[in-house]
């Protein structure tokens, strides 16, 4: 057997990478093929250096593009790389245009998919995402769900593959790489802070929710941190609220921050804002245990939800400041992590070997 692990964006490296050092660890024959979604290759070879990864066996380089554009280069570079490998077994992590074109580019040559961190649902339709994460539950053999209630949702489903509730490598990945952050992450951190991170399109490509945010901002008395996305930066400058938000009383806008600086600023806050998915699985690692104040009108992580960590808040400003007054007022107690103990890559390897 020969694995192929695909990934594409920053995200799938770091959910993949205890599955890596997994494979790695039993001397399983394996590849891992970058599409470089979201990286060129320089940077993709810097950060597996900083995960103290191997490089990617090939980069296929598909860079931005038109959701079509992306994903259609993503399964021809696909094909071709699954073939040059003589890839058998195909992992794909999560909900990207890379996700969605490794899983279809195995299934039509006959190949074994496997999907990590399957069964996540949000019910918006707006999302791409969304799309991306049925289509490749709906066509993988083996579905890798963190929670029971992912397993739940795949069942109700009727998915053909074989189910199997594993936990989030995302647990694994806090904890085996959170002492590579101690030990190489270079960030400054101010006293007692609040962590910022906002992205997604249906947020940061609308003025009025933009408008909300900066309220928001100005009415929380502690400093904040605001690793600012490319895409975030742009629109708030198209808008012209860029000044509006730069001059916020106790505002740092800084750059988007490697991965090991990120837990560093995750583990250290006070609590998060933000639209990702990630974090707010992230957050309820036992090394992290954050608030996360979900700025959104939904969540594929109705478990974090459940156990306390994340709250969703929406984008309306007098909601988003009650909710985090209640927490100021009332004090929180972190729960047990709703995503396993951080074994979760040795399951789903010991799956597909079996």
């Amino acid at each position: 057997m020969r694995v192929a692990v695909v990934v594409g964006t920053r995200p799938e490296i770091i959910k993949m990478s205890p599955i890596i050092r997994e494979l790695d660890k039993r001397g399983m024959d394996f590849n891992v093929i970058h599409t470089g979604q979201h990286y060129d290759h320089e940077v993709s070879d810097i950060f597996f250096e900083e995960l103290n990864l191997n490089s990617p066996d090939t980069y296929l380089g598909v860079g931005s593009g038109e959701q079509g554009e992306q994903t259609g280069k993503a399964l021809i570079g696909l094909e071709k790389a699954f073939k040059k490998f003589d890839s058998s077994t195909v992992l794909v992590q999560g909900d990207t245009n890379t996700v969605l074109a490794g899983a279809l580019a195995a299934v039509k040559m006959g190949l074994k998919v496997g999907h990590v961190e399957a069964g996540l649902r949000s019910y918006d339709l707006r999302m791409p995402e969304e799309h991306n994460r049925r289509l490749t539950d709906h066509c993988s053999h083996l579905l890798f769900a963190p929670t029971e209630n992912s397993a739940d949702i795949l069942k109700g489903e009727n998915v053909w593959g074989d189910i199997h509730v594993t936990g989030n490598t995302v647990i694994d990945a806090c904890i085996q790489n959170m002492g590579i952050a101690e030990d190489k992450a270079l960030v400054d951190l101010p006293g007692e802070y609040v962590l910022i991170t906002a992205h997604r399109a249906e947020n940061v490509d609308d003025r009025e929710i933009l408008e909300q945010f900066i309220e928001v901002f100005e009415n929380i008395p502690l400093t904040k941190v605001y690793p600012i996305h490319p895409r975030a930066e742009k629109m708030f400058k198209q808008t012209r609220l860029y000044d509006k938000l730069k001059n916020v009383e106790g505002m740092h806008l800084i750059k988007p921050q490697g991965y090991l600086e990120f837990l560093m600023l995750m583990r250290n806050a006070r609590y998060i804002l933000t639209d990702s998915g990630g974090i707010q699985e992230e957050a309820t690692a036992p090394n992290i245990k954050k608030k996360v104040f979900v700025l959104r009108e939904s969540t594929e992580r109705p478990e974090a939800v459940e156990a306390g960590f994340a709250e969703v808040v929406g984008t309306d400003s007098g909601d988003i400041l009650k909710a985090i007054d209640d927490f100021e007022e009332r004090g929180w107690k972190p729960g047990e992590c709703p995503y396993g103990d951080g074994r979760a890559a040795g399951r789903i390897v010991e799956l597909i070997s079996g």
